[in-house]
């Protein structure tokens, strides 16, 4: 099987699951610290944006998008405190309530409205919105949030169409994208990361932005100024379940078997979710597949993009990359795909399914 062949094939595996529930709660005072990280367009809004105007706020990344919102909030109440908030959900929206929620207030002299789960506007409501959407009040902000999807399409583009509309775009972030956030979020704090610290920080906590602020947060509270290294992110979270999940996985593809074998008995004692290992398997297949298949000469930086990895992974890549052949790689993906289905309940013993799985890798590379 080609290179190419194999990466379509990992690319159909599992994703990471969310981590982090524990830290939801420090996430929400971390997002709103640095509520303009959603979208490059949020640091240019002024109040002269949002008043007298309508914004979207669409995609399915809700933490991104409260951002949005709060951003847009905060934006208004810097002008003026005492400014009127309203939040509706779409789908409480009856037939004349947008005339009385788009009026002006008889306590403030501002209004901001939000509409949350567009999607879900009653068709009888859609020609007020888009009347207020050409002829938006002055004294009024009116945001409107669309989770993402075709549920609701039609009126978005109707509503794009508008000159009063401006759109900010809260999309999930691709598994490469995140080191990056980490970067921009430990900026903003005050405590910056270095490359390897923010990718370290990323498979240590996960997709998860609510709980990778949070740690971030936590981070900036304890180094306060402080550059943080990668040593320091692992000492911190070590104990999170995609470390080992990826301690696994970069033990069995760099051919330490009673590593990889030790790791996954570790991290199974300790109650990581067998499809995490399974997602870390994946991912690490993913990036050792797109290495194998890069163009040679590349620059690091250009090849760690064409990878979806920080530059500081590729000495990794090529270290495993000597003992794989596509054949050992076309294996290895099946055997985690197999593992990945028994996990999920295919088969009767999880713990058995990964460890099989982990001797098939091994092997895999092995194979000449």
């Amino acid at each position: 099987m080609r290179v190419l062949q194999i990466i379509a094939v990992a690319a159909g595996m599992g994703g990471f699951s969310r981590i982090g529930a524990e830290a939801g709660m420090r996430g929400a005072s971390a997002g709103c610290r640095s509520s303009m990280a959603c979208c490059p367009a949020m640091a240019r809004t002024g109040v002269g944006d949002v008043l007298g105007s309508i914004t979207l706020v669409t995609g399915p990344e809700e933490f991104l998008a409260e951002r949005a919102v709060s951003s847009l909030v905060q934006t208004v109440k810097q002008v003026d405190t005492d400014a009127d908030l309203t939040e509706i959900a779409a789908g409480d929206v009856a037939p004349g309530a947008l005339g009385e929620l788009t009026s002006p207030s008889l306590f403030a002299s501002v209004r901001v409205v939000v509409i949350r789960a567009l999607q879900d506007l009653p068709d009888e409501a859609v020609p007020a919105l888009l009347a207020c959407a050409g002829a938006p009040a002055g004294d009024i902000a009116l945001v409107l949030v669309h989770g993402g999807g075709q549920k609701g399409k039609a009126t978005l583009d109707k509503l794009r169409a508008h000159g009063h509309v401006r759109e900010l775009k809260a999309e999930r972030l691709k598994r490469w994208e995140l080191p990056r956030f980490v970067s921009g979020e430990a900026q903003r704090a005050g405590s910056p990361l270095t490359e390897e610290a923010a990718a370290v920080l990323a498979d240590s906590v996960g997709e998860d932005l609510r709980a990778l602020a949070a740690a971030v947060d936590q981070l900036a509270s304890d180094f306060s100024g402080q550059e943080v290294t990668a040593s320091v992110v692992r000492k911190y979270f070590d104990g999170r379940a995609e470390v080992k999940g990826f301690a696994v996985a970069d033990a069995a593809l760099g051919g330490n078997l009673p590593s990889a074998l030790e790791q996954l008995r570790w991290a199974l004692h300790n109650g990581v979710a067998p499809v995490l290992v399974t997602s870390a398997f994946a991912s690490g297949l993913r990036g050792l597949a797109r290495f194998l298949s890069a163009p040679r000469g590349l620059r690091d930086v250009d090849l760690a993009r064409e990878c979806g990895v920080q530059t500081w992974k590729l000495k990794d890549l090529r270290a495993q990359s000597r003992a794989w052949t596509p054949e050992g790689m076309s294996s290895a993906i099946h055997a985690v795909a197999r593992a990945d289905a028994d996990v999920k309940g295919a088969a009767g013993d999880a713990d058995y399914a990964l460890e099989r799985m982990v001797l098939a890798v091994a092997h895999a590379r092995s194979s000449r």
